[in-house]
């Protein structure tokens, strides 16, 4: 991948929206990796029973997801610096999250770009919100 050149980069830019469908599969793979088998992810009649329409992903598996599109549009992960967000509402398993991005400042001293940041399921709620991310950029 090849990061955007840092005087290419202007406040205004944005990040390539990335779309991904997050499957039961993914969020089983994802329990199993992490280690959090909550019944709130893996088991559809316990959500159920919890008030949830059914199973839900894992914030962190969002979250990398959002890492992911930050990371393509900087060239890679090596560039992604920093990235907080708050996890607004459940992605339901089928729902598609939608990333999304935009240059908020580049600070051309330090060669790094800060980005507002956040994710919406295709149902059209904001599941991650009041994001930043820093990015280093090429020079």
């Amino acid at each position: 991948m090849t990061a955007p050149a840092l005087r290419s980069i202007a406040v205004g830019d944005e990040v390539t929206p990335l779309q991904r469908r997050v499957t039961q599969a993914e969020i089983d793979a994802y329990a199993e990796a992490s280690g959090d088998h909550n019944p709130i992810h893996v088991d559809a009649d316990f959500a159920r029973a919890v008030g949830l329409p059914g199973t839900i992903a894992h914030g962190l598996l969002e979250l990398g997801i959002l890492a992911e599109a930050i990371s393509r549009w900087a060239g890679g992960s090596a560039r992604l610096g920093s990235l907080e967000c708050r996890f607004s509402k459940p992605l339901q398993a089928g729902d598609t999250i939608t990333c999304n991005g935009k240059v908020i400042a580049v600070d051309t001293g330090a060669g790094v770009a800060t980005l507002e940041v956040e994710a919406q399921s295709d149902r059209g709620e904001r599941v991650l919100t009041n994001g930043r991310a820093s990015v280093r950029l090429a020079t």
